[in-house]
């Protein structure tokens, strides 16, 4: 997160630790542009154009570095809340709810997803990919359900969706067909999505990057699935 590390500049500018260089400026500039941020912003971040006028700013204000730390992480404290709580969507929370009836491994792919949407669109999408794995995994593992160890994401669903009876050919009404299908669908696009753009393979140079809202899309189809995979698993058991 930009915040973040402009907050970690000043830290070690503050402490006598950084080394010089042009970021600060590049971050400020291109924080201050963002109206939402540049108004949550330490008021000292808009006056202090470089570290050397920060220092100019911290040095009679605090003795130690243990205070100017302190003060730091106080100023940027309320920003760094708000950025988090902006960056979470409707669904998160119900998401994250479903994940907590499955294994701790489940639970810690969705919050890599979650983390990594904004500053690592790569790695969320990567994490998505394992989410899905991983749920497929623990429902047929719960059930003892037989599957190929190195069995691919697709294969894996197709198996979880013919255990729980979410396989189109299970089903007789079109839109039934059409939903599930369409379910299938979205699998095979995350593993595609994963095996091109997520951060698990060397890419060219001229390789396109993802975006954050490339991200936010694969992080919400592998949760909404994820979640309803789980929830069937769950009723067919209260059954």
């Amino acid at each position: 997160m930009k915040v973040e590390t402009l907050k970690n500049i000043l830290v070690a500018r503050a402490t006598g630790t950084y080394v010089e260089t042009e970021d600060y400026k590049q971050l400020r500039q291109e924080l201050i542009s963002s109206p939402f941020v540049k108004a949550r912003l330490p008021k000292f971040v808009l006056t202090c154009r470089s570290t050397n006028e920060f220092w100019g700013f911290i040095k009679p204000q605090f003795s130690t570095y243990s205070e100017r730390r302190d003060f730091l992480r106080t100023e940027f404290s309320d920003l760094l809340s708000a950025l988090e709580k902006e960056s979470e969507t409707p669904s998160d929370k119900l998401v994250s709810n479903s994940m907590g009836v499955s294994s701790v491994f489940i639970q810690e792919s969705w919050e890599k997803a979650l983390q990594r949407r904004s500053s690592d669109p790569e790695g969320a999408i990567t994490a998505a990919r394992a989410l899905l794995e991983s749920v497929c995994k623990y429902i047929l593992d719960s059930d003892g359900q037989l599957y190929e160890e190195n069995a691919d994401l697709p294969k894996l669903y197709s198996l979880v969706a013919k255990h729980l009876n979410l396989s189109p050919s299970q089903h007789t009404e079109q839109i039934f067909k059409q939903i599930l299908g369409g379910c299938h669908t979205v699998v095979e696009g995350l593993g595609a999505l994963r095996n091109r753009h997520g951060d698990a393979h060397g890419k060219s140079s001229s390789a396109v990057r993802p975006a954050p809202r490339h991200a936010e899309l694969a992080v919400n189809l592998a949760g909404a699935t994820a979640t309803f995979l789980l929830q069937t698993m769950e009723s067919r058991k209260q059954k």
